[in-house]
């Protein structure tokens, strides 16, 4: 059975989801799983040193580089550049055939966006 995944570091996970928090759980999951939905974030947080670590792009470039997929892919992040620059990477791949040409991309959040506690 396919599972819908949710990744984000921060925010709540979404019932019916398994959340991946950071870059190295998510490509996990999405190479030994089948994945429904995929939900991506953009921005996954800051090391000890304050650099950013791998984000929902690296993300998206690696499904690309690999041929990964999900049935379908939504962008929950605030982040209107890295929004931007996956969703139009994700569609390239696709004209190029690089990813499979019947995964639905989507520009917007299929969820809400949910905090339950404030760092």
């Amino acid at each position: 059975m396919a599972m819908n995944l949710y990744v984000d570091d921060l925010r709540d996970c979404p019932e019916g989801y398994t959340v991946a928090r950071n870059y190295e759980d998510a490509i996990k999951l999405l190479e030994s799983h089948e994945i429904h939905i995929l939900s991506l974030d953009h921005d996954l947080g800051e090391d000890e040193n304050y650099n950013l670590l791998p984000t929902g792009y690296d993300i998206v470039k690696y499904i690309c580089e690999h041929g990964l997929r999900a049935n379908k892919i939504y962008m929950h992040t605030d982040n209107s550049v890295g929004r931007e620059n996956m969703y139009k990477t994700l569609l390239g791949a696709q004209r190029r055939g690089f990813i499979d040409d019947d995964i639905e991309i989507y520009h917007y959040s299929i969820t809400i966006n949910k905090y339950t506690s404030s760092n």
